[in-house]
């Protein structure tokens, strides 16, 4: 009963503190654009789901890694219905409360002590990787000693997981043995384990259980409680971000809208305009801070691992320019957290002073995107960095008319010629004269 009222009041902390996070998030989300989404596009949606988030399809461009991380993912997925066991055990006083489950449970219980044991195998690798190995992905500018710290701090916790998952299995299985009694599940790795560590005592037995236990559970609330302030966000949000990622090609570049309503006017003044255009809203074109993009923008910045793999596949990184598409997630990141710190202490105005553009991402790092979308097709959850490359461009363009000078000369010809060249139109045949062709007007 002491504790069924204790687990009962570490849950409620836990949850509260949860929703508290979630509330400032839902605030800042609130600050951004919308996003082009439509619920008729469902089916498609869910089938890129289940391929790239589900089945990790992306991440196996890196065959070794890869199938190591999707392993984490999938032990996790399984090992989350043994979690959920558990807090419902704590809530109502049971043991295995879903042992009815027959066979199912065994299968269920005995993948996840499978998946435990490779957990723990793969995350010390994954440690020494970060530590010991000169990963050069893993490093860069943008990666300061708080981030390396956030991932070391995420993996121990991982580690220590797996590790009381064992421990509980184990003396459950010893416990069990003791009082000549069956237990419930299969669990192939703890039985080996088991025979290695005997306790003869159901006391100690049963109490390093309950440690073991409790051990297990309060890492749980711990980490589902920082991981909302930690890189490692996309455990909750990389499955989501899949789902709301864009269905066109990556090369699609969306109209701003006012700006196509105002060619359609040109070409047919009869056309229907949108209220906004109507009235005479004023609109800013692009974006300048981070509030000023679209809710999956925000998004995409919150579900970033920092893992590198765009970084480490931009043609402009690779020459040496200062542009890390991963830095610009980071940035969008940064920068809507201190929006968000600075609406909660004014509550009245977003106005710091600052802006994303230029007091975090520069123009240098703008301009030496190709947009050739190789970090948006490597990242193994669909995070689309170039549209927020475009809408900071943009607003660089159109509001700021800031541009390369290679870039201003070609403005200037399309607004005079209708063209990228310093020609005049009726100038444009004028090199086929020597040549035995005819042009069709």
């Amino acid at each position: 009963m002491i504790k069924q009222i204790l687990f009962i009041l570490v849950l409620i902390i836990t949850l509260a503190v949860f929703f508290f996070t979630i509330k400032q998030l839902i605030k800042n989300f609130r600050l951004t654009r919308p996003a082009s989404f439509s619920w008729k596009e469902w089916p498609a949606r869910v089938k890129m789901t289940l391929d790239v988030a589900f089945g990790q399809t992306k991440i196996f461009r890196r065959p070794i890694v890869g199938l190591m991380h999707a392993l984490v993912f999938w032990g996790f997925l399984i090992i989350t219905i043994g979690s959920l066991e558990t807090v419902i055990d704590g809530v109502f006083n049971l043991e295995r409360s879903f042992r009815g489950l027959g066979v199912v449970y065994d299968i269920i219980m005995a993948c996840g002590d499978i998946f435990a044991l490779l957990i723990l195998i793969f995350i010390i690798a994954f440690i020494v990787r970060r530590v010991l190995m000169n990963v050069k992905r893993l490093k860069g500018t943008e990666i300061k000693a708080a981030s390396r710290k956030d991932a070391n701090i995420a993996l121990s916790l991982i580690f220590l997981l797996m590790v009381s998952l064992l421990g509980m299995n184990v003396f459950y299985i010893n416990s069990s043995i003791i009082e000549e009694s069956s237990y419930y599940g299969v669990y192939p790795v703890s039985s080996l384990i088991q025979q290695l560590f005997t306790v003869e005592s159901f006391s100690v037995s049963y109490a390093w259980m309950q440690i073991f236990w409790w051990i297990h559970i309060l890492i749980i609330f711990v980490f589902a409680n920082l991981l909302p302030y930690s890189k490692h966000f996309h455990v909750f949000l990389s499955i989501p971000n899949v789902f709301f990622s864009r269905l066109e090609p990556l090369g699609y570049v969306p109209a701003i809208e006012s700006l196509k309503q105002e060619v359609e006017l040109m070409l047919n003044p009869e056309a229907e305009i949108s209220e906004a255009e109507a009235s005479g809203e004023q609109e800013t074109f692009g974006a300048k801070d981070a509030y000023q993009l679209s809710w999956k923008n925000y998004l995409d910045s919150l579900s970033c691992t920092e893992c590198g793999r765009c970084t480490s596949v931009c043609p402009a990184n690779i020459t040496g320019k200062k542009l890390s598409p991963r830095k610009i997630m980071m940035d969008t990141r940064s920068r809507m957290k201190e929006i968000g710190k600075e609406l909660k202490a004014e509550n009245t105005s977003i106005d710091d002073g600052k802006s994303l553009l230029h007091d975090y991402i520069t123009e240098e790092e703008l301009w030496a995107c190709t947009m050739c979308n190789a970090c948006a097709m490597e990242c193994p959850i669909n995070i689309n960095q170039p549209s927020i490359i475009l809408e900071l461009r943009r607003y660089l363009v159109l509001e700021e008319a800031k541009a390369p000078t290679e870039l201003q000369s070609m403005f200037t010809n399309i607004e005079n010629n209708g063209a990228p060249w310093a020609f005049n139109q009726e100038d444009r045949t004028e090199w086929t004269n020597d040549l035995s062709i005819t042009i069709k007007q």
